[in-house]
């Protein structure tokens, strides 16, 4: 199964919800796109030349994008906000909070440049608390696709899904390796491969790091059951307890703080129904600075390396 897992080719995550948000403005006519001054960032090109009556340029005033689209929900549509993740979240809280989540509005924020990945920006661009902060949000679902194909598949299926929505991608280009004609789920876990051994949940860029881990372990004769977390919440507890159930241990892997993600969301899950030992790779409560992706993963311990010795770790404490 994990030998079928290869890339297809890569692509920016971002362009994948460029194309997403296109096909699903052509099967629902009540979608529209909102964006602060960011819609080539955001790949919004197509879309604006196809609706342009159906795009809404709000400017540098991201806390006013939020309140136009709780708005355009009460009369129906279904509104698509646009910009960098920290600007999606930390900049206007308050704003989804009071105006989305509270009144339980159906409003799709979406998120990208999110995390280490974005680069040379820094750290006041790097937001790594946003998972966090946009879960404990009541009512908010929290999702965050692997690959070019699984954002692109995450946005159709968001505009149908009633109510509000945090979707998280990224800048880089990244290897994409799910399937072009995927149905995606919310709240549905994507098994990539079943093992015995440990239980790797990862979600984001990671994923791809952890198909690689989960190799270099097969070739080390510890079998990975890997589970794609690409929705965060609601969380697929079930498909959480039965891998845990099996295999006895865990590594969870994000391009996030160690605090609040999705590290804490499976650790809660499984102090309720089956404490395992558990290893985190994820970043360890400190911002981030300026430097290329690579570089950036490297020195925050988020690479492919650093997920097979957690792993490795994780499996010698249950002996």
């Amino acid at each position: 199964m994990l030998n079928d897992i290869v890339i297809l080719n890569e692509k920016e995550t971002r362009g994948g919800f460029g194309e997403g948000i296109v096909e699903a403005a052509r099967r629902n006519p009540n979608v529209v796109a909102l964006t602060a001054d960011l819609a080539g960032s955001l790949k919004l090109n197509v879309f604006m030349k196809e609706f342009p009556d159906r795009f809404i340029q709000c400017g540098i005033a991201e806390a006013n994008m939020i309140g136009v689209a709780a708005g355009l929900t009460i009369g129906g549509k279904v509104p698509f906000t646009t910009t960098f993740a920290n600007f999606s979240t930390s900049r206007v809280y308050d704003q989804i909070r009071q105006s989305v989540a509270y009144s339980g509005k159906n409003v799709k924020i979406c998120a990208s440049h999110a995390g280490l990945t974005l680069g040379e920006d820094g750290a006041t661009h790097q937001v790594l608390e946003d998972i966090g902060m946009m879960k404990m949000l009541p009512g908010m679902a929290v999702v965050v696709p692997c690959d070019f194909n699984q954002t692109k598949a995450a946005t159709i299926a968001i505009a149908e899904y009633e109510g509000p929505v945090y979707l998280r991608f990224g800048r880089p280009k990244w290897p994409n390796f799910t399937a072009e004609d995927q149905k995606f789920e919310v709240g549905k876990a994507q098994v990539l491969a079943e093992g015995t051994d440990i239980s790797i949940f990862a979600c984001g860029h990671m994923v791809w790091l952890a198909v690689e881990a989960a190799k270099i372990l097969a070739e080390k004769g510890i079998s990975v059951d890997l589970i794609n977390i690409h929705t965060i919440k609601p969380l697929d507890e079930a498909a959480v307890i039965a891998s845990i159930k099996k295999t006895g241990c865990i590594v969870t892997a994000e391009e996030h703080q160690i605090n609040g993600g999705l590290g804490d969301s499976i650790a809660g899950v499984a102090s309720r129904e089956c404490p395992v030992p558990h290893e985190y790779v994820a970043v360890m409560d400190t911002f981030g600075e300026s430097g290329t992706p690579k570089q950036l993963l490297d020195k925050y311990g988020l690479t492919t390396a650093h997920i097979v010795a957690a792993a490795e770790k994780a499996v010698s404490r249950k002996k």
